[in-house]
């Protein structure tokens, strides 16, 4: 009687045939948990079944129930995707995780460089030697005079210190 000799397979069992010492189900749908074949053969039927676990080599064939039982039980729960809508929603979750991560670390960010101190053109220019003052002076501060003009600037002046986060909460206030 099948793999251990005392009972017939899942299989044979709900097949009502005799469990053959050689049954290519014994090793994998054991009698005492009978819902794994039921569900398996429901959705793929135990003569597709049989012919897979025949094809593989005996090393893969305990994987290879494994996954039968898993993809089996999500057709028995979504009958359309399977486990494809399963993991179709996992991949959502994710996306939806990234794009929160990447919030938050941009609201971090912005605080960051909230706190740290500002460095002005003049402080630069106070901390220079003096051949430095006349290079900084005749090359780099004309960009800083520069100001573009109100109608084609798009700065917004806010208080430094008060944002309102992605989610409508002040993140420092």
């Amino acid at each position: 009687m099948g793999g251990n000799g005392t009972s017939p397979c899942a299989s044979c069992k709900l097949l009502r045939r005799r469990c053959a010492q050689d049954c290519i189900f014994a090793p994998y749908f054991p009698s005492d948990d009978p819902h794994k074949f039921a569900i398996v053969h429901k959705v793929f039927g135990a003569s597709n079944v049989s012919k897979m676990l025949q094809e593989l080599p005996v090393h893969q064939r305990t994987d290879a129930v494994s996954s039968l039982v898993y993809e089996a039980n999500a057709r028995v729960r979504d009958p359309v995707y399977g486990c494809v809508g399963a993991i179709s929603c996992l991949q959502n979750q994710v996306s939806e995780l990234q794009m929160q991560l990447a919030v938050a670390q941009a609201e971090i960010l912005c605080i960051q460089m909230q706190q740290e101190p500002m460095v002005l053109p003049s402080q630069q220019i106070d901390t220079c030697t003096d051949d430095e003052r006349t290079y900084f002076l005749n090359n780099n501060l004309p960009q800083y005079l520069d100001f573009p003009s109100s109608s084609s600037s798009n700065i917004v002046i806010h208080d430094s210190l008060k944002r309102e986060g992605i989610f409508g909460h002040d993140m420092v206030s």
